[in-house]
């Protein structure tokens, strides 16, 4: 439910929107002079991939919310949901820029931690670290199989499935 999915933006939109967030936030990776690690000009910039959680602009929004709040500071993706989009697993240190329902970029995100467990062995800690409902594993357990069983497909949620758990940072907005 919290994962990384699909831009929400409308075909045919030029995305000058992430190259003029990317040119405000990557000043504030900490890293001091960028231009010989990432490019010498603007220009030459290539901005960190965008996406949006969830599978829809209003889930994308609940989710996005709960991390500018601080309170969702991990996320969950079936290791099918990546296979599908033949994306590479997250890594650590990589970064990302995550866009809100309509496709504005919102949030420069740093992954801190990537693991894959098996779906019934998310612990506790994880569940909490997805800030959503009432940050229990019970529920962690229920919507993500809601989720999961509606992106997927029925046949292909089983409880033993493979979930790439990513922790990261924000790195900017700062809060």
């Amino acid at each position: 439910m919290s994962g990384p999915s699909t831009d929400h933006t409308p075909d045919g939109v030029e995305d000058t929107r992430i190259q003029a967030f990317w040119e405000a936030a990557r000043g504030h990776l900490g890293q001091g002079k960028l231009d010989s690690v990432l490019g010498e000009l603007v220009r030459d910039v290539v901005p960190p991939p965008s996406w949006s959680f969830g599978d829809s602009p209003a889930l994308a929004d609940q989710l996005l919310a709960l991390v500018l709040e601080g309170r969702k500071t991990g996320t969950s993706t079936a290791l099918a949901e990546i296979e599908d989009e033949g994306v590479a697993l997250p890594r650590r240190g990589e970064l990302s820029i995550v866009t809100d329902g309509a496709g504005e970029p919102r949030a420069l995100l740093r992954t801190t931690e990537v693991v894959v467990v098996p779906f019934d062995q998310v612990d506790e800690a994880f569940a909490a670290a997805e800030g959503e409902d009432d940050l229990s594993l019970a529920s962690w357990r229920v919507e993500h199989e809601r989720y999961w069983r509606r992106v997927l497909g029925d046949d292909r949620f089983v409880a033993t499935m493979p979930v790439v758990t990513e922790r990261f940072e924000v790195v900017y907005p700062r809060r």
